[in-house]
């Protein structure tokens, strides 16, 4: 007998929820029919999928692990194939998981979702902030459908598309000796503390720019939170250098500070739209994107 969605959708469940039993309370179903879907869709399969702990729950065997993405990627197949069927017609509904960098989100999500938001009032988005590994590995794993990530350390199996090129620039206190200048030399600020934001792949971004160019920066303080790095720059505990660029110069607390364009060649950074090659984008899928195109567009005209 050939497996069943149902049977499918009891699995993903089980491995959400952490155990059969919570499993069969979240779909509102018994315990054994989760149980029972789970062992037939093992035996159709040939492999264990799941590991039973004795009142521990269960956990994924690493063949579950490999399973559960494509699981995923059914189940949204079948949601959408159901609303075609259905004839939702031109509407689009459903809830879109879009994963995006956890350090331009709050510049660029709030506008871009309020602009979907009037284009497809049906659609509902949930929103996965992290760092570029935590996105990337969402995407890889099938959890998101889309995601918003600087390109950088991505794999083959990810399809990208440039939305935004931004230049490095250096962020100064205003009472910095070089926050009045045209531009900046890193040879001239190399040898002052810089505040390092503090992220996988971000991090290694930044230093490598002084590598490349044969200095080596002097690491004053770290920090993961970009606000919080904008906010030490504002107080005059030393210089930074970023991407993105918020619409203001205040800092949470009131601080201000200066950003100034690099005199050193460095490549842009490009914001990339990305999703899975092998996974066919979903209806909603592809509305957002057109979304996020127009968004992107707009703003860099």
């Amino acid at each position: 007998m050939p497996y069943t969605l149902r049977q499918v959708r009891y699995f993903v469940a089980a491995a959400d929820e952490g155990g059969i039993t919570a499993a069969a309370h979240a779909l509102h179903v018994s315990q054994p029919s989760v149980s029972t879907a789970i062992a037939e869709l093992e035996a159709q399969f040939g492999v264990q999928l799941l590991l039973r702990h004795h009142a521990q729950g269960t956990s994924l065997t690493p063949a579950g692990r490999r399973v559960l993405a494509e699981a995923r990627e059914l189940l949204e197949r079948a949601k959408a194939f159901e609303a075609e069927a259905r004839g939702l017609g031109q509407g689009l509904a459903g809830t879109l998981e879009f994963g995006c960098f956890v350090t331009f989100a709050p510049i660029y999500l709030p506008r871009l979702l309020a602009e979907l938001r009037t284009r497809h009032p049906e659609i509902a988005v949930r929103v996965r902030e992290g760092s570029l590994d935590d996105v990337r590995e969402a995407l890889e794993a099938g959890e998101t459908e889309l995601a918003l990530l600087y390109d950088m350390g991505l794999s083959e199996a990810i399809e990208t598309e440039e939305v935004l090129s931004l230049p490095t620039y250096a962020l100064l206190p205003t009472g910095h000796r070089l926050a009045k200048a045209a531009r900046v030399a890193l040879a001239e600020l190399s040898a002052e503390p810089m505040i390092l934001l503090d992220l996988p792949a971000s991090r290694e971004f930044f230093l490598s720019i002084f590598f490349n160019l044969g200095l080596e920066p002097r690491i004053g303080m770290r920090s993961s939170s970009y606000e919080m790095v904008r906010g030490l720059v504002a107080h005059g505990h030393g210089y930074t250098l970023l991407n993105t660029r918020p619409a203001t110069d205040t800092t949470y607390d009131g601080g201000r500070v200066v950003a100034r364009p690099l005199i050193e060649t460095v490549p842009p950074t490009r914001i990339t739209l990305a999703r899975l090659k092998r996974a066919r984008p979903t209806r909603m899928a592809q509305a957002f994107a057109e979304t996020t195109r127009a968004h992107f567009r707009a703003r860099a005209g």
